[in-house]
């Protein structure tokens, strides 16, 4: 998995920013292929943001916890 470093987050918020302004300017457009196209890195670009949010794990998943 990728991990973000937390000196990309601002970087990160401006892609997303930018590609919600392209995909709203699609929409009005009606530019059906322009909106798919941008929703799959739009989606990556908040999963990303999320995960970056939530504190790193210290044992690997599936790992017993408190064993």
């Amino acid at each position: 998995m990728l991990q973000v470093n937390p000196k990309m987050l601002p970087r990160l918020a401006e892609v997303e920013k930018n590609l919600a302004l392209r995909r709203k300017r699609a929409e009005e457009k009606q530019w059906l292929g322009e909106i798919e196209g941008i929703d799959m890195p739009l989606t990556f670009v908040r999963t990303k943001q999320a995960d970056s949010a939530r504190p790193a794990c210290s044992h690997p998943p599936g790992w017993p916890v408190g064993d």
